[in-house]
């Protein structure tokens, strides 16, 4: 154990922010540099090394939380680096964007502020690329096996990894012009500046994993002939249908889905544009969905210098606290005052949206809507709280329904889908095909990035098996596994 009486003596501290005034004029990461590593030795330190580590149970990678704890307590970067890699291969993305579940989980936070695993995570990761602890790791013999891996975000980046080093050979191909999935193009630079991918594709390249950017299987590749083409095809897609909103006025010029809006944000900070053909300069801007997505969307029009920015949510504003019915140490829903909501805008509840209105040349100008509430189960609107709010811009963040059909991958490899339109899999994530699996969203669901990179993982040692009758790849999650819930 660290210090024995560390959860005792040390508060929680975490990472400082930079000035709203200040970071809102560019897109770098909101923390302020540096700010960590003075703290984060005893904040680490406050770990109490429990019997039963429950942040085990909320982190579905399986981290060795307690451990690179102890380590990061005495400033061993290197074996907790070492610690960290063992069960996920991306720690600066988890670090970064994970909601954190591990840290609902802390025993700790029964009674007291958890441990800042998210933290500590983070710095661990940033200080072994700083000392040079993060190196590729290629094969020591190749095993002859081919392998194609259909998506580049975090659930196909950790499954390439994974059979790149297990001595596969690995190509990923990607429909979009970057390396990154939604890590890319759906994260916003101010969340996680896109370094942090560079230099983990340069350290898988190093390793022997072959890309292929502005390549969609299905259109530009028939999906049945990159199965004859390869022994193994890892379906790493995602859930890129987004959810839309039918009502009168959605065919309104400015009425967008996010995932149209913040792709050409980051575009513009990768230098492909000067200026967002969508943007929500001087703008009143109204974000449909309170989720992370939707915060994005709020932090994005906030430094494009919208003249308003509003974010609507259907469900009731969640409390402070845990409620009754959401007990440690499950994910609790919790209000979240994110970067983003720091910056500015209003945040309203139990709303929903019941039409656009545009002017003569058909552009969005306003938004109607009107308050609603729960009653047996089912969404009512109250009546006489209907209201106008200005809207130039909408972008609809409401989360996404499915992996994309309409390029005929599914079609083409003959994929069957569960009820809920993901591509069924079995135990070792294969489909009803022969030698194609499905790791991520694809088969999950909409889910989160720790997720990904778990699926990412296991399914590289179904495929794996496969491919050679054995496997000694890490596995931390069944298909069928979910988030430590009620």
């Amino acid at each position: 154990m660290a210090d024995p009486k560390g959860f005792l003596t040390t508060g929680r501290e975490v990472a400082q922010t930079r000035p709203v005034g200040e970071r809102v004029k560019d897109w770098n990461e909101v923390y302020v540099p540096g700010s960590l590593l003075p703290i984060i030795s005893k904040q680490a330190g406050r770990c109490m090394d429990c019997g039963i580590p429950f942040c085990h149970n909320g982190c579905p990678l399986g981290n060795l939380i307690p451990e690179w704890n102890d380590y990061a307590y005495r400033e061993d970067w290197s074996a907790a680096s070492e610690r960290l890699h063992a069960t996920n291969n991306f720690p600066e993305f988890t670090g970064r964007l994970c909601p954190a579940p591990c840290e609902s989980a802390c025993v700790l936070g029964i009674n007291q502020p958890a441990v800042t695993i998210k933290n500590v995570e983070v710095s661990i990761i940033d200080k072994a690329w700083d000392n040079g602890d993060v190196t590729p790791q290629p094969p020591e013999r190749l095993s002859g096996k081919t392998v194609a891996v259909i998506g580049s975000g975090p659930a196909g980046l950790a499954a390439a990894q994974q059979l790149t080093r297990a001595g596969h050979t690995v190509a990923v191909f990607e429909r979009a012009d970057r390396i990154g999935g939604l890590l890319r193009y759906g994260i916003p630079e101010f969340k996680m500046e896109k370094s942090h991918i560079n230099r983990r594709i340069e350290q898988m390249r190093a390793e022997g994993t072959k890309f292929r950017t502005e390549v969609e299987i299905g259109k530009d590749i028939d999906a049945a002939k990159l199965r004859r083409r390869y022994d193994a095809v890892v379906i790493a897609a995602g859930a890129t249908v987004s959810r839309d909103l039918p009502v009168p006025g959605r065919e309104l010029n400015g009425v967008h889905f996010a995932m149209e809006y913040l792709p050409l944000a980051n575009k513009v900070q990768e230098g492909d544009l000067t200026v967002s053909p969508i943007t929500a300069e001087g703008k009143h801007v109204v974000v449909i969905g309170g989720g992370d997505t939707g915060a994005d969307c709020v932090g994005t029009a906030h430094r494009q210098g919208a003249a308003s920015v509003t974010q609507l949510e259907i469900m009731p504003q969640p409390g402070e606290e845990r409620n009754a019915n959401q007990p440690w140490p499950t994910f609790p829903m919790l209000y979240k005052v994110t970067s983003a909501h720091e910056e500015g805008g209003e945040r309203v509840y139990s709303v929903s949206t019941t039409h656009f209105e545009g002017d003569e040349d058909g552009n969005v100008q306003a938004l109607h809507l009107i308050e609603v509430e729960f009653k047996d189960g089912k969404l009512e609107q109250k009546a006489g709280t209907e209201r106008v709010i200005p809207a130039q811009l909408v972008t609809l963040a409401m989360g996404f329904t499915g992996t994309d059909q309409a390029n005929g991958l599914v079609q083409q490899f003959g994929l069957e889908l569960d009820e809920r339109g993901n591509v069924a899999r079995d135990d070792d994530y294969a489909t009803n095909v022969d030698g194609v699996y499905v790791a991520g969203d694809a088969g999950r669901g909409q889910s989160l990035i720790v997720w990904a990179i778990a699926e990412g993982r296991s399914a590289a040692r179904g495929v794996d098996r496969f491919l050679t009758g054995t496997s000694a790849l890490h596995a931390p999650i069944r298909p069928t596994d979910r988030s430590l819930t009620v």
